[in-house]
């Protein structure tokens, strides 16, 4: 069984002025997001600036995050890491704090081999027994994994059961899906890309729009999985413009910029992210206009 079917938000972090973080308002944003039909919550990813975090930090938020939801939807720990010692100690961590599943990115600058990759995560599973989805995002790790490795991952280590697939590559997708057999639960790690990925037997989303749209985004794959695809594919057309702009530069500054426009006062970025720059701004705020959520 999934971990989730349906929209997975890649929650950002709340900060202070000052830096810290801001856990009044993190609590604010997890109940808005559990009302607004949000399928699954996913914490300390890349969106919530889990690499600018102290191990302590990473964990303090997780928990919070678990002792907030309290079992009503799934939450997902971001605990990835590009040292093996590190992820499991992190997996482990998130486990006893009561996370649903993992979401571990691949190992970045080390640029290990597939065999490589094949034992990190083996070793990792091996320390957990809660469900693991591999995170492949070259384009911010330097790392590709290739099909035939995400498949023999995810039929041979019985809590590896998925993946968030940010690639962009559908060829390679479709592909992965062919050799699956069923075993791969595919989620979505591109916003513009939900229902191309659902109609080859994805999961859902792992999804940043859903900091700003959260209803809009479960409904564009509940219309999915509902049989309405013409609806469904509708919805995700609406929404490129405004997705365009939550990428116009590195995820998330724009979407955080999003959120304070929105009056919901998520405060600043940790560098070396800096905030958005005023053009992008400007367009940004014109796409959300149009989308109707400012």
């Amino acid at each position: 069984m999934a971990i989730f079917e349906g929209a997975g938000v890649a929650l950002i972090t709340p900060f202070y002025d000052n830096g810290d973080v801001n856990y009044d308002k993190l609590e604010e944003i997890l109940e808005e997001q559990i009302a607004e039909g949000t399928d699954s919550i996913v914490i300390c990813g890349t969106t919530g600036e889990s690499s600018t975090m102290s191990h302590k930090e990473h964990l303090e938020v997780i928990r919070y995050g678990c002792q907030v939801v309290k079992g009503r939807i799934p939450v997902v720990a971001g605990t990835g890491s590009n040292s093996t010692k590190e992820a499991i100690y992190l997996s482990e961590e998130a486990q006893k704090a009561g996370a649903d599943g993992l979401l571990l990115v691949t190992p970045y600058y080390n640029k290990a081999t597939q065999n490589g990759l094949i034992a990190h995560y083996t070793t990792i599973a091996g320390a957990v027994k809660i469900p693991i989805l591999l995170y492949h995002i070259p384009g911010r790790t330097g790392v590709t994994m290739k099909p035939e490795t995400i498949v023999k991952l995810c039929k041979e280590v019985p809590n590896i059961v998925g993946v968030k697939e940010a690639s962009g590559n559908i060829s390679s997708m479709t592909t992965m899906m062919s050799m699956a057999d069923g075993c791969i639960d595919l989620y979505s790690g591109n916003d513009d890309q939900i229902v191309p990925l659902l109609s080859i037997g994805g999961k859902g989303v792992i999804s940043v729009l859903s900091n700003v749209a959260p209803r809009q985004t479960h409904e564009i794959c509940q219309k999915f999985f509902d049989g309405d695809v013409k609806g469904s594919m509708e919805m995700q057309l609406r929404a490129i413009p405004l997705i365009n702009q939550l990428f116009s530069e590195v995820n998330p500054i724009p979407v955080k910029a999003a959120m304070n426009l929105m009056g919901k006062e998520v405060g600043p970025l940790r560098l070396p992210l800096t905030e958005m720059e005023p053009e992008h701004q400007r367009t940004l705020a014109a796409a959300m206009k149009e989308y109707g959520i400012l």
